[in-house]
């Protein structure tokens, strides 16, 4: 049939990585999408999983442990957002529902029916607004240092958003600082080498696309708008929501009020983790995620 036709198409276009080691070795592949060129890399062996990058990040710097994790029975699929990385920038807006239009029709173009999502940061708002205007394209669902947005949610606070800003502003060269607010300081500090566990890539995220991601952000994080905080509670696909107790990147109650929201969400708190936390604890993450996708069923 149809299904396994688009199965098939995609078959073709994915390369089995036995012993997956970088993910840089894998070759990207392009298709165009609307106003851009996607760059998307796709491995594994079964049903899709989709995991969709935050603000900042390239598609080779999902931890390993979870690539390895998912790929070994599904087949993986990671992209760069608009403007990052081999991903050109169009001449649409950056806004989360463009990210989102952006990803279904990479879905689309990839044959894609239904696919199982993982969003991390913005990307957890990309995801709940594809869930929301394409629910019969998501299988399940995984909200990681997700928000809502808007009126209802918690926004970061002021000092939080001011080092962000300065830092994607080049106001300021101190990486230290940014770091700070992605991991817990405490844990730094038992953690010196920290850095060495992410993926380095040669892939960039130009700055002009940082500043456009930054506001996109901060827009959904608003208080002058309304969110999705009340749509999300029409999401009826099995979903998990994740966080690190100490994410002030987006504040970790945001998860607490999401799965009050979203009828039968899982949701798992990492105790002294930040919004880094699948850097922190990749084993962990990935267990927890193999764990949602292989108990759950839609």
């Amino acid at each position: 049939g149809a299904v396994s036709k688009a199965y098939g198409a995609l078959d073709q276009s994915i390369s089995t990585f036995t012993n997956l080691t970088n993910v840089q070795d894998i070759p990207a592949k392009k298709v165009r999408v609307g106003d851009i060129e996607i760059a998307y890399k796709a491995f594994g062996k079964g049903d899709p999983i989709l995991l969709i990058s935050g603000s900042g990040n390239v598609m080779d710097v999902w931890p390993l442990p979870l690539l390895l994790e998912l790929s070994s029975n599904r087949t993986v699929i990671i992209f760069d957002n608009r403007g990052v990385g081999n991903t050109t920038s169009g001449t649409g807006p950056f806004t989360i529902d463009q990210f989102a239009n952006d990803t279904v029709g990479l879905l689309d173009a990839l044959n894609i029916r239904k696919v199982d999502v993982l969003g991390f940061s913005m990307a957890s708002f990309i995801a709940q607004q594809l869930t929301l205007a394409h629910p019969e394209k998501v299988n399940r669902l995984v909200l990681y240092g997700a928000s809502c947005g808007g009126q209802e949610a918690l926004p970061q606070t002021p000092e939080v958003a001011g080092i962000i800003s300065d830092f994607v502003n080049n106001r300021t060269e101190n990486i230290n600082e940014f770091l700070s607010i992605t991991f817990p300081r405490e844990w730094i500090k038992t953690h010196p080498n920290y850095l060495e566990t992410i993926p380095k890539t040669t892939e960039i995220v130009p700055s002009t696309t940082l500043v456009k991601q930054f506001n996109a952000v901060e827009d959904w994080l608003s208080k002058n708008w309304t969110g999705v905080c009340n749509q999300v509670q029409n999401i009826s696909i099995p979903t998990m929501i994740m966080t690190g107790t100490e994410d002030v990147a987006v504040p970790a109650a945001n998860s607490l009020i999401l799965v009050q929201k979203i009828p039968n969400a899982w949701l798992v708190q990492i105790k002294g983790a930040g919004h880094g936390l699948m850097y922190q604890y990749p084993e962990e993450f990935s267990e927890i995620v193999k764990t949602f996708l292989s108990t759950t069923s839609n």
